[in-house]
């Protein structure tokens, strides 16, 4: 049966346009249920015992729940106790149109079998399809066709032998109007919450449960703050210029103070500062958010006090102290632009994780989170398991924050574990940073190649022969996903042939399907210690992708001939079959070259490599390149607890370099013949050059030590830092290199179509993109489509050719690439804790980074380790502190601190706060008294044994 549906809609041209589409009816879709005799349906969902413990229902029963169920308790709905659920397509069509996370989420349940979540497409079914009536909105449309959808069911599943507690469907809702409706219809119909509370098997589903709009007896009568306004009046005020909108960013250090980014035209940007809790109304870090900016009087300067809210669970009076404090501090500094929160436009909610902190009142059921990130406000939920989820990490969504709670409200997700375990911290930190880790879905390993997989004569028709050069890689110790292999040999004419081959990944993944919005939404491969998240699956990135010695693989090779001076005479590309001699360390390769005695084709093969990688540095360093320095540091395990047992920080060796400059020239030669052949949606990367102001703190730092710094220019500072000596300090041109690179800019992958600036600052380079790791990058991946569509040896596709999803697709590479490397510090830094828990204190040489108002940062260069030294503590009284930004320095009673100052500090571990432990340093020498520690007598053993587990 057909109907026509007919809605007019407004075109972009502002007129409007009658749209009328044709809507089928059908007979023959099935209700799902076992017990149906009617229906022609090979397979069921829905069980004929669909029981579960409730004391409302003490029938077996069928779920249905209506959208806004679906989308504020989806956490509820995950629980595996609830199953034989009907999801009407109603529901379905509106969760999705409303909220793309929960609709995914909701998916993922209704195609996992074992949950009988059975989706009924009533929209389509002769006899529960019903039109919108005159004068009704669509909402109450959904809600009457949901209805209309139940009571079929209940008359539907009706058989003779049905008594009193046969089957029955129940109505989830918690809208009011729809309970009455569905009541008076004969339905039986319950509010979620009475449902769920019903459940007496299972009383920890009520913690799950979010908090309904009209249920905040949480709060106080007192109103804290203003009332956000409509998103009506923020339009209005945003197009007439009166408000402002941008991205709300807490402060980590100082819960009373935000920033909101305003993003301008272009390149243009602006920041309001936001102070004190009635101006920052409830707004929560990443927020969109409407802001009004004060009357100039009214500015103040950003706070340099610490202030982490740590108060009593006061609901209602505002610190009126602390906010004081805050004042206080401001007099003297510039002002910035000051304004305040009117309104919020786009929630950034997710689930945080965190700690309860449990409440002091016995019996209570209402206790506070405290969220791991410092930037996230303390929630406020209700739960009867606090005793057990004391000391362990949880998981909590915010449900909303009403005017007059001094905290958001929100409910238990789920437990993650004990705080301070290995496994559940490494889980915190992937969670807050965002690092998409679950397992692949069936979905996504259905698109690997079926093994036994092998090399096929079409696939040899296709490529280069290259499996008699002498190929071989060079990679860390332990390296499974191997990117890319070199080669180095002499031709007849006495030029030399030098090949670069990377992992030809885009063979495997093919655009568009699971496995590559897969890897697309993942970006990059994340190393934490110990553990790698994959970007795709391990059958790629461990065998079939990765370029292992004495294997036949497929490859993209990048192939120059160059003379003996490194200039290219020619360039070729190809897609390749190679079979790698060896899979070396750095360290293996370095002794290959190093040892006379060896003359075989891979050591002679290395030794041409390393004498073209020496000159092509050189060139590149001439050009202007900046050599920079940062400690990376290596832990060394423990082969049975996996705890770090040893840190030390990294060795370059010249084979770290030799592979680096072939890959760089790779990258290079790739970016300008994509570009050629694309002009308009190559993908590059480009690192911006930093504004001047930047380079301040270098500039006075190295003054302090009678350097100058020129910074006109990449090749100024380069020449700058190499020539940067001071007699007797050896470490002072590290210490500096290391200060060089806090001043950089982020390196950023963009669409050339969309941007005109392509110069990369650091390799002083005039285009630059990322070829040569297509097993950990997905950048490298598309580069890999693009070179290969230049060549002619793949075909193209829409998306690629398409500038403006190219650079949607930058930016979310641009977001992974940076979570990725915050969560890898944050790795390193928790293996620090690790390894300082079993060391008691130690005592260790060190230099002054930075100097602050009250403390200074300390660089340990044999952990590679910074810490800072407060001079302020709660406990002590505060020494006699002169703060001088000109220097800058620090005079603490009558020693004054300087920016590389050799000092020696104790190192301990502080758990006092199991959340948030940190590493504690403490002053040795120079000796002030009354501020500085003795040494401690005895140093520690350097390892416990493994006891303390």
């Amino acid at each position: 049966m057909l109907k026509s549906k007919t809605f007019v809609k407004k075109t972009r041209s502002g007129g409007v346009m009658k749209v009328v589409r044709e809507h089928y009816l059908r007979d023959d879709i099935w209700c799902g249920s076992e017990v149906c005799a009617e229906c022609k349906q090979d397979s069921t969902v829905l069980q004929r015992d669909a029981c579960i413990e409730s004391s409302l229902c003490s029938y077996p029963h069928y779920l249905v729940p209506d959208t806004n169920v679906v989308l504020h308790q989806i956490d509820v709905l995950e629980d595996p106790m609830i199953r034989n659920v009907i999801i009407l397509q109603t529901v379905l069509q509106e969760v999705r149109h409303r909220s793309a996370p929960v609709y995914k989420r909701l998916k993922d349940i209704i195609h996992e079998q074992g949950r009988r979540f059975y989706t009924f497409t009533n929209e389509h079914h002769r006899e529960t399809f019903i039109e919108r009536e005159p004068g009704e909105s669509a909402n109450d449309r959904n809600d009457r066709a949901i209805r209309v959808a139940v009571k079929w069911y209940s008359q539907h599943l009706k058989t003779p032998e049905s008594g009193p507690d046969g089957l029955k469907v129940v109505l989830l809702t918690n809208d009011q109007g729809n309970k009455q409706k569905a009541e008076e219809n004969g339905l039986v119909v319950y509010k979620f919450e009475e449902y769920i509370k019903s459940l007496t098997a299972n009383p920890e589903l009520v913690d799950r449960l979010a908090l309904s709009s009209d249920k905040n007896e949480i709060t106080s009568s007192k109103v804290l703050f203003p009332e956000h306004l409509p998103l009506s009046k923020i339009q209005a005020g945003i197009k007439s210029g009166s408000f402002l909108q941008g991205t709300f960013r807490a402060s980590r250090d100082n819960y009373l103070e935000a920033t909101v980014f305003v993003q301008g035209e272009g390149e243009d940007s602006t920041e309001v500062l936001i102070q004190g809790l009635q101006n920052l109304n409830r707004a929560v870090h990443q927020d969109v958010v409407a802001v009004q900016l004060l009357p100039k009087n009214q500015w103040v300067a950003p706070s340099s006090v610490v202030l982490q809210d740590d108060g009593a669970a006061k609901d209602d009076n505002v610190d009126e102290d602390e906010e004081e404090k805050l004042r206080r501090s401001l007099t003297e500094a510039a002002r910035k632009a000051t304004g305040k929160v009117v309104g919020i436009i786009k929630r950034n909610w997710r689930p945080f994780c965190g700690m309860l902190n449990v409440s002091q009142i016995k019996e209570s059921t209402r206790h506070l989170f405290t969220p791991a990130d410092r930037r996230i406000p303390r929630i406020r939920i209700e739960t009867r398991q606090a005793s057990t989820l004391a000391g362990q990490r949880i998981m909590v969504a915010i449900d909303g924050w009403p005017k007059d709670s001094r905290y958001p409200n929100g409910h238990f997700v789920r437990s993650l574990g004990g705080a301070g375990e290995k496994d559940t911290e490494e889980e915190v930190l992937l969670l807050e940073h965002d690092v998409p880790h679950q397992a692949f879905s069936q979905a996504v390993l259905g698109f690997l190649p079926k093994m036994p997989w092998c090399i096929t004569p079409e696939d040899m028709a296709q490529r280069q022969d290259l499996r008699h050069l002498t190929v071989c890689s060079v990679d860390p110790p332990g390296c499974t996903d191997i990117d890319d292999a070199l080669h180095c040999r002499q031709l007849e004419n006495g030029n030399l042939e030098v090949g670069v081959h990377i992992a030809d990944v885009s063979h495997f993944i093919r655009p568009g399907n699971a496995l590559d919005k897969e890897a697309a939404n993942r970006g990059t491969t994340v190393y934490l210690c110990g553990k790698r998240i994959d970007m795709v699956p391990e059958l790629l990135s461990s065998n079939l992708c990765s370029l292992r010695s004495n294997v036949e693989r497929f490859a993209f090779s990048c192939i120059w001939e160059m003379n003996h001076e490194a200039q290219i005479l020619k360039t070729q590309f190809t897609k390749s079959v190679i079979n790698s001699k060896a899979s070396l360390t750095y360290a293996e390769a370095q002794m290959r070259i190093d040892d006379t005695n060896k003359n075989d084709d891979i050591t002679n093969s290395l030794r041409g490599l390393n004498k073209l990688a020496k000159i092509l540095k050189r060139k590149r360093i001439e050009n202007g390149a900046l050599t920079l320095s940062s400690l990376e540091v290596r832990f060394h395990m423990d082969s049975e607890t996996h705890d770090p047992i040893d840190l030390q920080t990294k060795e370059l060796m010249e084979t770290n370099s030799m592979v680096e400059e072939f890959m760089l020239l790779a990258n290079i030669s790739v970016a300008q013949k994509i570009y050629n052949e694309f002009p308009e949606c190559a993908l590059l990367r480009k690192h911006p050059a930093p504004p001047p102001s930047n380079y301040d703190i270098l500039i006075k730092a190295a003054k302090s030590k009678n350097v100058t710094i020129h910074i006109d220019s990449a090749k100024a500072l380069a020449d700058s830092l190499d020539v940067a000596k001071v007699d007797g300090f050896l470490y002072f041109n590290t210490l500096l290199r290391i200060l060089a690179t806090r001043c950089m800019m982020q390196a950023v992958y963009f669409c050339s179509g969309m941007d005109s600036d392509f110069h990369h600052y650091g390799l002083a380079s005039p285009i630059y993109t990322h070829f040569t790791s297509p097993i950990r990058r997905y950048a490298d991946i598309i580069v890999h489509r693009l070179l290969a569509v230049a060549i002619g040896a793949d075909s193209t596709y829409p998306d690629l050719m398409d500038k403006h999803k190219q650079s949607a697709l930058c930016n979310n590479l641009n977001y992974r690439h940076k979570m990725s490397q915050y969560a890898q510090r944050a790795s390193v830094a928790f293996h620090t804790q690790l390894f300082f828990k079993t060391r008691g204190i130690l005592n260790e040489e060190g230099f002054v980074l930075f100097v602050r108002k009250n403390a200074i940062i300390v660089l340990i260069p044999k952990f590679g380790l910074e810490g800072t030294v407060f001079f302020d503590s709660k406990d002590k009284v505060s020494p006699n502190l002169i703060f001088d930004e000109e220097g800058p320095s620090l005079k603490v009673e009558q020693h004054t601190f300087h920016i590389f100052d050799q000092v020696k500090v104790t190192i301990s571990l502080d758990d006092s706060n199991i959340q948030h432990q940190k590493i504690r340093m403490a002053l040795i020498e120079p000796v002030i008294p009354g501020v500085s520690v003795p040494a401690p007598e005895v140093e520690p053993q350097a390892k416990k044994q493994k006891l303390d587990r």
